[in-house]
């Protein structure tokens, strides 16, 4: 691991390198055959206060040469983003191949994408209710950029463009699961061990990995209507979490699920407002009965963002999240395990203010559940101190007095993170 990692170290050290060579060069440009941007990014974080199931105060330290090329032909477009890191927490080296793909235009009203790409659907504001594409919640809570969020997918896209309505498809070979929280960062409620757990009960679930076997389907159709933008939403595939559990194997798994859905966005009163549902069928458990599937769901979620003042924005969400068919689900829970509410209430609240000519930005971003009376809130410092540098500092502050809601889990998770970027 050690070679490994020094590998990793040199690798971003010739990188700069040789950045540095072709930024130096007057005619860089001209003799490059492809476009090449990207950054290097340096970030660190600490939790705030101590976490009995993590060993390390750390939970961010890295340096990160991300490189982006793309090259347009004449019958198709190239593009590769891949990102070069040193992680000082967990003590290795690695590549993280963000996009490697190829965009066809067969026909006029036909666009095709093939390989590894980062998709996102629907109009929630880091809710998700039809963008049913990978998450990274680790990268999310620690403090990395808000581009590692969203998760690479290994993908064909086919999207087709009429007067009347657009259609967008995607067919994922093999499953690709969320980036979810395992327990090696970030302490997390276990429901099989009824306690917090961590680097002492790491998840394991069992894998969906099976080419063709385990494949995704998503489907959008969309138009927009005198200003509104109006999508149905269709998926087959798997819960991205393994919120399931298999008893005989004693291991989380990736139950089945379908989700169907729509969601509307456009001009209400002064501002922006958006609306979408979706109902979550959960195939292997239709009846609500196996207390080791999560039961279907129904999901609302409604949305206003408006200019407050100038370089100030709002914006707040209501979402809903419904167990169905809970009499069952309540009836042949084990005992002793802590049940679920059958509605789920989250508010959010976004602001924004824009200062010394848009370069400073000052952010707050706060999630509240009153049903599981927990927090979840995002303050960030944003600066841009020239075209090439920038910086910012924020914190991941988690409050809940009930170890087992969603954000109550992580309140030992509370952490303070920094970052440098230089791009180019």
């Amino acid at each position: 691991m050690r070679s490994f990692a020094s590998r990793g170290v040199i690798v971003i050290i010739l990188g700069i390198f040789l950045l540095l060579l072709i930024g130096n060069t007057p005619v860089a440009g001209a003799q490059l055959p492809f476009e090449l941007h990207g950054f290097l990014d340096a970030r660190g974080g600490l939790r705030t206060q101590d976490d009995p199931h993590e060993s390390k105060t750390a939970t961010l330290g890295e340096t990160r040469l991300q490189l982006h090329l793309s090259k347009a032909l004449d019958w198709a477009k190239f593009r590769i983003k891949s990102d070069f890191l040193y992680d000082g927490v967990a003590k290795g080296a690695d590549v993280d191949l963000r996009e490697a793909n190829v965009l066809f235009t067969p026909f006029e009203f036909m666009d095709l994408k093939v390989g590894r790409q980062v998709l996102t659907w629907g109009t929630g504001d880091y809710i998700f209710i039809n963008d049913l594409f990978p998450k990274d919640y680790n990268s999310f809570f620690i403090g990395r950029d808000d581009e590692y969020l969203k998760a690479p997918s290994d993908a064909l896209k086919a999207s087709f463009y009429t007067t009347a309505i657009n259609l967008d498809f995607v067919y994922t070979p093999k499953f690709n699961p969320d980036r979810f929280i395992d327990g090696e960062r970030l302490s997390y409620f276990n429901p099989q061990l009824g306690r917090l757990a961590g680097q002492d009960a790491v998840i394991s679930p069992l894998k969906r990995d099976g080419w063709f076997a385990d494949s995704e389907i998503a489907l959008r159709l969309s138009r927009d209507i005198k200003g509104y933008g109006l999508a149905l939403y269709g998926y087959s595939g798997f819960w991205k979490s393994p919120v399931g559990f298999d008893p005989q194997a004693g291991k989380p798994t990736f139950s089945r699920l379908s989700v169907y859905g729509l969601s509307v966005r456009g001009k209400v009163w002064e501002g922006i407002g958006n609306f979408e549902m979706g109902y979550y069928d959960s195939r292997d458990d239709r009846s609500g009965e196996d207390p080791f599937i999560p039961n279907s769901q129904l999901r609302l979620l409604a949305g206003y963002e408006q200019e407050l003042a100038k370089d100030f924005t709002g914006g707040v969400q209501y979402y809903l999240e419904q167990m169905l068919d809970y009499g069952a689900y309540k009836r042949t829970l084990p005992r002793g395990s802590h049940a679920a509410d059958e509605f789920r209430h989250v508010i959010t609240l976004r602001l924004t203010k824009l200062l010394m000519y848009q370069s400073l930005k000052l952010s707050l971003f706060t999630f509240y559940s009153p049903s599981d009376q927990d927090v979840y809130m995002r303050p960030n410092i944003h600066y841009r101190i020239s075209d090439h540098w920038s910086g910012e500092v924020g914190t991941n502050i988690f409050i809940g007095e009930k170890d087992h809601t969603f954000f109550g889990q992580f309140k030992d998770d509370t952490n303070v993170y920094f970052g440098l970027r230089w791009s180019f």
